[in-house]
């Protein structure tokens, strides 16, 4: 017979104290030190020129002077006394709003037909999501082929009607900032489609059965409860449109330059096209007046969508 000699009881315990320090000590998998590359990618590219902004507004920068001086407030009295950045403002405003409002209809029609889980759906959600990851600069150019006078748009309405069609789509002063905020809408409707499936996703079909039981119809169910219920979509997708339409340049520029008449000049394509002049300071100068006037609506805006959510 063997006999088997317990350890020392200080051994023991020590031994399972060490084990329970090994599993209950925290594990580090994710140091801060992993966020360093990123952040230097966003103080050398997004802080830094951001400063700079700041301070080459108040100067007299340009590609004709070999010095740099501090003029003040001249830069801004200067722009807003030719009237030239309030027309830009107000075009780029409304460009944003007719955007955020096309957007923002697509997405949810598109939720709404396809949000039945079938196979041709899913295509179809492949199908218009497709514009959403191709070149705006691609698109722009492709929609400004197709609304030329001889274009495509115009052939296709041609065969329909059996007579020959020549609309200038794109050389109304007064509606082609319209068309062009649809193509915006367009390109980005697939997006904005994805948020609101998911929204609807989410909505308990219990609730959706407890209104049919009680005699609602479509109409009613989606005024009174799914609408309310997609309150956070809504947000995220109103305030991604509206305020990205603003900082918009590559479709427009693609499509119309800016023109006719300047009546789709963006704020971008005046800074673009000041820049390109030469006059620095004022471009800066322009591009600090876009991004205050983003951040003094982007909070009011979003601070809105919220309280909605809240309220419902």
């Amino acid at each position: 017979m063997t006999i088997t000699q317990a350890p020392p009881k200080g051994t023991r315990r020590s031994h399972a104290a060490g084990q329970v320090s090994a599993t209950t000590r925290p594990k580090n998998d994710h140091p801060l030190w992993f966020l360093i590359p990123a952040l230097i990618v966003l103080v050398v590219f997004f802080f830094i020129p951001t400063l700079f902004n700041f301070f080459y507004a108040f100067t007299d920068w340009s590609s004709f002077k070999a010095q740099i001086g501090f003029v003040g407030w001249e830069n801004f009295t200067e722009l807003l006394s030719n009237g030239t950045l309030t027309n830009a403002l107000k075009v780029t405003l409304i460009y944003a709003v007719l955007v955020a409002i096309f957007q923002n209809l697509f997405g949810m029609v598109l939720a709404l037909l396809l949000e039945r889980d079938t196979r041709v759906n899913r295509v179809i959600r492949v199908a218009f999501f497709i514009p959403v990851i191709m070149s705006a600069l691609a698109v722009g150019y492709i929609f400004q082929a197709m609304l030329k006078p001889d274009g495509a748009v115009n052939d296709i309405l041609g065969l329909l009607v059996g007579q020959n069609v020549e609309i200038a789509w794109l050389g109304s002063t007064t509606w082609t900032i319209v068309v062009v905020a649809l193509i915006h809408a367009w390109k980005w409707a697939g997006l904005s489609m994805l948020i609101y499936l998911a929204g609807l996703k989410t909505i308990s079909d219990d609730v959706l059965e407890a209104a049919r039981l009680d005699g609602a119809g479509w109409w009613t169910t989606f005024r009174s409860i799914r609408f309310p219920l997609l309150a956070p979509a809504v947000t995220f997708n109103v305030a991604t449109s509206l305020l990205g339409s603003m900082n918009g340049f590559d479709i427009v520029q693609a499509t119309t330059g800016g023109g006719p008449g300047g009546t789709t000049e963006l704020l971008n394509i005046f800074i673009f096209r000041t820049f390109g002049q030469g006059l620095f300071a004022q471009a800066t100068t322009m591009s600090l007046v876009l991004f205050l006037v983003v951040i003094i609506l982007a909070f009011p805006v979003i601070r809105m969508l919220r309280k909605r959510e809240d309220v419902l």
